[in-house]
């Protein structure tokens, strides 16, 4: 089976930075694109960016993390990588990486992907 482990949560103080990555086990990167999503309390799931699978590097970014945010493959590290600049604490939720192995660009909707990872935790303080 293909799983996903999204990883590198912590407790951050407003302002700072946080890479998140994304691990696969069971198949390899290349054959998916990959989506980072998160979930505060109480609000619904939103999707933040996506990478596309292959080669191109097409990627997606919410409006409301445009300039924060960079989604981006670590081909050393064989993760995919999300970064957040200038973290708020609202940005404060679980983080969750997903891959979809039908869809070369998905975007930003959930149905479109078919492996979800654990989440992990980020949490900004004020």
């Amino acid at each position: 089976d293909v799983q996903l482990q999204a990883s590198g949560g912590g407790l951050v103080q407003a302002g700072g930075s946080l890479t998140l990555s994304c691990t696969i086990s069971g198949s390899t990167f290349a054959d998916y694109s990959i989506g980072w999503f998160r979930q505060a309390p109480e609000k619904e799931r939103e999707a933040l960016a996506c990478i596309s699978s292959g080669t191109d590097g097409n990627t997606y970014y919410r409006d409301s993390v445009k300039g924060r945010v960079t989604i981006s493959r670590n081909k050393a590290k064989n993760t995919v990588d999300l970064q957040i600049n200038s973290l708020k604490p609202e940005d404060t939720a679980i983080y969750y990486c997903a891959g979809s192995s039908q869809w070369r660009f998905p975007g930003p909707s959930p149905s479109l992907y078919d492996v979800w990872g654990r989440g992990t935790q980020v949490t900004v303080s004020s």
